[in-house]
């Protein structure tokens, strides 16, 4: 597998979330996404809406626990701490490639630590490294492949492990 440097911005619309306080949320059953690395970033549930309702994205910390990221496929709401990253090749937008990017965007993590803010111009500017099809494009083919590989192998080991101790 050819890897290729890429842009966050090349790959990912980024767009940002919105300040909601604590005074300003109502009780729900929406999820609040914050900057945090716990709970895949739900810090409330709520039933305020705002422009940052958005599902089938990444939310990825700027401040708090920067870096940290996760994949919402439901519907939510984001602080403004937390940048929304829909992917660009909307063919391939699933769970899996999103799960893949999850890993790879972890990997700066230690870059953005101690006031080094990962904020929205660093975000743009902040190259990753992904596998690339014959054409120099991100193969988004292998990566949902990979990850589907890697999920399937985990469901096969907890099936395993429940049937070991169903026979013991």
């Amino acid at each position: 597998v050819v890897w290729a440097t890429f842009k966050l911005s090349q790959v990912f619309f980024i767009k940002s979330g919105v300040r909601l306080t604590k005074s300003e949320m109502t009780r729900g059953d929406m999820p609040f996404i914050g900057a945090t690395e716990f709970n895949n970033g739900i810090t409330e549930f709520v039933s305020n809406t705002n422009a940052s309702l958005d599902k089938n994205i990444l939310g990825v910390n700027y401040n708090g626990s920067v870096v940290e990221n996760f994949y919402h496929p439901y519907e939510c709401i984001f602080s403004d701490d937390v940048k929304r990253l829909a992917l660009k090749s909307k063919n391939y937008a699933n769970k899996w490639v999103y799960l893949f990017l999850k890993t790879i965007i972890l990997q700066q993590k230690e870059k953005y630590q101690y006031g080094y803010k990962f904020n929205a111009q660093r975000m743009n500017k902040q190259t990753i490294m992904l596998p690339i099809d014959k054409n120099g494009e991100p193969n988004w083919e292998y990566m949902e492949n990979i990850m589907k590989k890697i999920e399937i192998k985990q469901i096969l080991q907890i099936i395993d492990y429940h049937t070991q101790k169903i026979n013991h």
